[in-house]
């Protein structure tokens, strides 16, 4: 498997900032010429992944095959509603096309049924097929849907589960990260797994806010503008 980095992010610099984010374009209408573009981004900025969606994965890998940007994917997305078994299959195909991260969007109705048993199974199935294939998991709570104690039982879950990291929201239901959310996760999975904030990451008094809160991955489309603000 795949060792996530988990470790704060000290000193920040345009460095350091860089190697905590997933350049992303998961929009439904993301064009070839446009996923491109983003690897070659991530690759000239020295972001630590391209997160796209299932189907520009093989493009994604043969665009960064000699860089140190890895792939990312989007598993179950956005509504985290999908067969686990369908789950696992579209996390161990994108992995064997060159993804080397996995974001999987939990059972969110099933948590919010109280059906835990049906969630750590969810997480589990791709966490199993994840790690098989050497990538890491990252988890998404989709935390605008949830109350506080649904957020640190849905950690609880993924740590159980073994999970990687985990992750607030998909950005496209509404929501986003907030410090507060970051701080609930963190302080709920402690050290033991990463914590990403994604969703409405877009300058760099975002992004620096949520490393303060315990974050060490940002996912954002806004990536650039951020590194820019540090470096100006």
């Amino acid at each position: 498997m795949v060792s996530p980095d988990r470790s704060p992010i000290r000193p920040l610099t345009a460095e350091t900032l860089a190697a905590t984010i997933d350049h992303t374009n998961l929009r439904p209408e993301a064009t070839r010429d446009q996923i491109i573009q983003l690897c070659q981004q991530a690759t000239q900025f020295g972001f630590a992944a391209v997160c796209v969606n299932p189907s520009y994965v093989p493009l994604a890998a043969t665009q960064l095959a000699n860089s140190r940007v890895k792939v990312a994917t989007v598993i179950g997305f956005p509504l985290g509603a999908t067969l686990a078994e369908a789950k696992a299959f579209e996390a161990k195909e994108s992995i064997r096309l060159g993804a080397r991260e996995i974001d999987m969007v939990l059972n969110v109705g099933a948590l919010k049924s109280g059906d835990h048993a049906a969630v750590l199974a969810d997480i589990r199935r791709v966490a199993d097929a994840t790690h098989t294939g050497g990538a890491i998991l990252k988890v998404i709570l989709e935390t605008v849907f949830l109350t506080d104690d649904e957020k640190r039982v849905a950690c609880e879950l993924a740590v159980q589960a073994g999970a990687d990291f985990v992750k607030t929201s998909t950005g496209f239901l509404g929501g986003g990260a907030t410090v507060g959310d970051i701080k609930l996760m963190r302080g709920a999975v402690g050290p033991q797994i990463g914590v990403k904030a994604s969703g409405g990451v877009r300058t760099l008094a975002d992004a620096t806010a949520m490393i303060e809160a315990g974050a060490n991955r940002i996912g954002t489309s806004s990536g650039i503008a951020i590194i820019q603000g540090l470096k100006s």
